[in-house]
């Protein structure tokens, strides 16, 4: 691989986990208003605990379900590419 087409292939890696990082944000902030909407003041340890808990619990669903999706779809190609 030349040295351009490494560096592009840097640069894309990082622009692409700093997109990442917005969307994350974003999201955590939309989901810390959601909580303050239904529990009210979260600046409680135990509110805090609680949010977190959650919110590693729904990453980690999504997490699993997009590895089975990306399995699937990773099986449907190599399988198409057989025949």
């Amino acid at each position: 691989m030349s040295l351009k087409a490494e560096v592009i292939d840097k640069i894309s890696a990082l622009i692409t986990a700093a997109f990442g990082l917005i969307a994350a944000l974003a999201w955590n902030g939309a989901i810390q208003e959601l909580f303050a909407l239904i529990f009210g003041d979260q600046s409680t340890l135990a509110a805090m605990f609680v949010y977190a808990i959650v919110v590693t619990i729904i990453a980690v669903i999504a997490v699993i379900l997009i590895g089975r999706a990306a399995g699937r779809a990773k099986a449907e190609d190599e399988a198409a590419a057989r025949q």
